[in-house]
């Protein structure tokens, strides 16, 4: 058994206790994945049938990769293993099973456009108002209850949830989840959720003793990255492990400090719980880290030491030596910007780095595009991992597509892209003739709107979208670039939209708007020429700001180059691992996010993610915060981030700046920069656990209100992006904060 020989001896330990329940804690870099498949390799070898073997993942990618694996220690007996992602092997068993829960066995399966078309016919049957009932909410809604094991029925009993709807404007969300249910039913449709719900209510109600039949099949189980199990799945893995005389041979392997998708639904009680559950588990932790360097580890690990609900332990390496943790103030994010460049470019001809091993990552996507900038005008091949370069974005195309419109009418592509977006009764009939009518007569679509027959109800929608593009055209033409922008996004009505889906895919594409706009608004009050920009022609008109970014989308060039620097947010990062990475925009409100610090479980969470960023790392980190960057269309002036204190000097080095101002406060032994606690909100006219966030339409100007963090204010103006500037005590170091009242949650005070 030589692969035992390439494990040290706490690996060897998790890999050869085969009976029993076994909780696998895998530090960064500690060989997770090598433990994983050679305990699968490891029980096969022992005389376990393959097919006895139950390995649970989270991708599709991952199984694969452990089956490659295991197949070189024991062969083609690897494919026989049932390892797979929780939905792809629940549909496989569900494929032979569903007739027992009243589903056919050639169920279909509904993608999210599927979903959400149901939810839509439904809207409509029920003569709801699609706006207040938009679908991307609902579907989500629907989705959460599910994870929960929430039925339609127990939906309704639950006055909580119930409440949620009626306060959101959204009370009839049970009929429609009961209705959804239903129509899936009756269609032998299951969505995604659907395939852990069913999988659960099929060994649940456990027809002809189903619930046996798959006990004893699979004797062994093994859950990878079992941080990231929700509820529902940890109740299923519980239905095929638990049982009278059940010899409980589960395997979990994991690492409750990378616990950071609550926002799926992962909850990081699953891994906290599972020594309560399996009371005869053994633990084994994975502590030596094979990655990175002391430095790294050493600064990682204190960082996380201030997460209280955790399980203890301590990483290590013997890769001792290595560089510092770099810390680098820059004056605005453009500088920030040019300071990574510069630093890539230096590390680059110092330690002859290939791009590839060089990683720039970001707390929200909408922060790539400071850094995109400046690559490519530095001529570094770069490519965004899990997503699309920032003016590819979808949401960033379609406001891009209006202000085309407001330049040039007679822009086909992008009256195409917005005509009937958002929907405004224009279907593809009507475009089609269009379209024939302009190619007939060697015209712009534009020039033929008014020669199209069409009913009344299109000829109206149509004469709206015209009446847009022209406000659109005339403020382009009187205002500079921000300003015609500005206008244009609220006109247009995309945001608006997108806040009534209420989603958190359609909070980050409100983002990207809002950092496409700050954008704009830094073009217009630049006053430094880029290399080439004629001084003779300092425009700073919408034209102008969309020839300069058409020049900078422009990536032809770059899509056959392998070698690339990486742009990522740290939650795409989590499982990769780079020779040199930046982390970026470490500052208040944005790392951690101004959404987590009213609560110390979701501050925790924030901890949990800056960590990861520090163990991608394996041998330079750089970390880098703004003390002022746009937002909202204004400077905002930021403290640094509390998680750069909890760094000790001993392992942190920063630039001359920094050493000489005290950003960071009064020293970390006070505590000042720990989770926010109940206790500090004695002062304050409400207690934290009667805190009722009023709707962010039912803040006006003039009000008082409070805010767990800041406290007491009054809310001075509200602009046209729904930005509210509020004056809070003077004691604060910046009494005035501006901050979106989508996500402000802020509780109006009685004068």
């Amino acid at each position: 058994m030589d692969y035992l020989n390439e494990l040290n001896d706490i690996q060897r330990q998790a890999v050869t206790t085969i009976n029993g329940p076994v909780m696998v804690i895998a530090g960064p870099g500690s060989g997770k994945t090598r433990v994983l498949t050679y305990r699968i390799a490891h029980l096969i070898q022992s005389g376990v049938a393959p097919w006895q073997i139950l390995a649970l993942t989270f991708t599709n990618k991952a199984a694969r990769e452990m089956k490659e694996r295991i197949e070189k220690v024991v062969g083609p007996d690897a494919y026989k293993v049932w390892a797979g992602t929780f939905h792809s092997l629940f549909a496989r068993i569900l494929r032979v099973e569903a007739h027992r829960i009243g589903y056919p066995n050639d169920f279909s399966i509904y993608d999210t456009d599927d979903s959400k078309s149901v939810i839509k016919e439904i809207i409509k049957t029920l003569n709801l108002d699609s706006k207040a009932y938009n679908v991307g909410a609902i579907k989500s809604r629907i989705s959460s209850a599910k994870s929960n094991l929430i039925t339609p029925k127990m939906y309704v009993a639950n006055e909580e949830l119930m409440n949620h709807d009626q306060m959101n404007r959204r009370p009839m969300t049970y009929k429609i989840y009961e209705k959804y249910v239903a129509k899936c039913l009756r269609s032998g449709a299951m969505d995604f959720d659907d395939l852990l719900l069913q999988m659960f209510k099929l060994l649940y109600t456990n027809p002809d003793n189903i619930r046996s039949k798959y006990q004893g099949q699979f004797k062994y189980l093994m859950v990878d990255e079992f941080q990231d199990t929700n509820f529902l799945q940890y109740e299923i893995l519980k239905l095929f492990a638990i049982y009278d005389k059940s010899p409980q041979n589960v395997c979990i392997v994991g690492d409750d400090a990378q616990s950071i998708y609550s926002f799926r639904g992962a909850t990081i009680e699953n891994i906290l719980q599972f020594e309560n559950d399996f009371p005869e588990v053994q633990t084994f932790k994975l502590e030596q880290n094979y990655r990175s360097t002391s430095f790294i580890v050493e600064a990682a690990n204190e960082v996380i030491d201030y997460n209280k609900r955790q399980i203890q332990k301590k990483i290590w390496t013997e890769n001792d030596g290595g560089h510092k943790v770099k810390l680098v103030k820059a004056m605005t994010e453009n500088e920030e910007g040019k300071l990574v460049a510069d630093k890539i470019i230096e590390q680059k001809n110092r330690f002859n780095l290939p791009n590839h091993e060089i990683a720039i990552l970001y707390r929200t996507n909408a922060q790539s595009r400071v850094f995109e900038e400046h690559l490519r005008r530095y001529d570094i091949p770069y490519r965004i991992y899990g997503g699309l370069s920032f003016y590819q974005r979808k949401e960033v195309k379609d406001v891009i597509a209006y202000l085309r419109l407001a330049i040039n009418t007679r822009d086909d592509e992008a009256l195409k892209r917005v005509i009937n977006y958002p929907r405004r009764g224009i279907g593809q009939t009507t475009i089609g003739k269009l379209t024939q009518l302009a190619d007939d007569n060697e015209l712009s679509m534009w020039q033929c709107l008014n020669q199209i027959e069409l009913n009344v109800r299109s000829k109206k929608s149509l004469g709206d979208f015209v009446k847009i593009v022209r406000d659109s055209q005339e403020k382009a033409a009187t205002n500079n670039a921000y300003k015609a922008a500005l206008h244009i996004v609220k006109r247009s009505g995309i945001v608006d939209l997108l806040k009534a889906e209420n989603t958190l895919e359609s909070k980050n594409r409100i983002e990207n708007i809002n950092a496409l706009l700050d954008g704009i608004q830094q073009f217009t009050e630049d006053d430094v020429l880029d290399e080439g920009e004629d001084i003779n022609n300092q425009d700073r008109g919408l034209a102008n700001f969309l020839q300069t970014i058409s020049l900078m989308t422009d990536q032809d060039e770059n899509k056959d180059n392998n070698d690339t620097v990486t742009l990522l947010s740290v939650h795409a990062a989590k499982g990769l691992e780079y020779k040199s990475v930046f982390v970026v925009g470490m500052e208040e409100n944005l790392f951690p996010s101004y959404m987590s610090l009213s609560s110390p479980d979701q501050l925790e969470e924030e901890r949990r993610l800056f960590y990861v960023a520090l163990t991608r790392a394996k041998e330079h980190l750089q970390l880098s915060y703004a003390s002022s960057r746009y937002q909202y269309g204004q400077v905002r002036y930021n403290d640094p981030s509390r998680f750069l204190e909890e760094i000790s000097d001993h392992n942190i080095e920063a630039n001359i700046s920094i050493k000489q101002k005290p950003d960071f406060g009064p020293p970390k032994k006070l505590g000042n920069l720990r989770p926010l606690k109940s206790a500090k909100l004695k002062t304050l006219p409400v207690d934290v656990k009667d805190f009722k966030p009023n709707l962010a339409s039912e803040i006006k100007e003039g009000q008082k209100i409070i805010h767990l963090k800041f406290g007491i204010g009054k809310v001075l103006s509200i602009d046209e992006r729904n930005v509210a500037t509020i004056k809070f005590d003077e004691s604060l170091e910046n009494p005035e904060k501006r901050i979106m009242l989508e996500y402000a949650r802020l509780q109006i005070l009685e004068d």
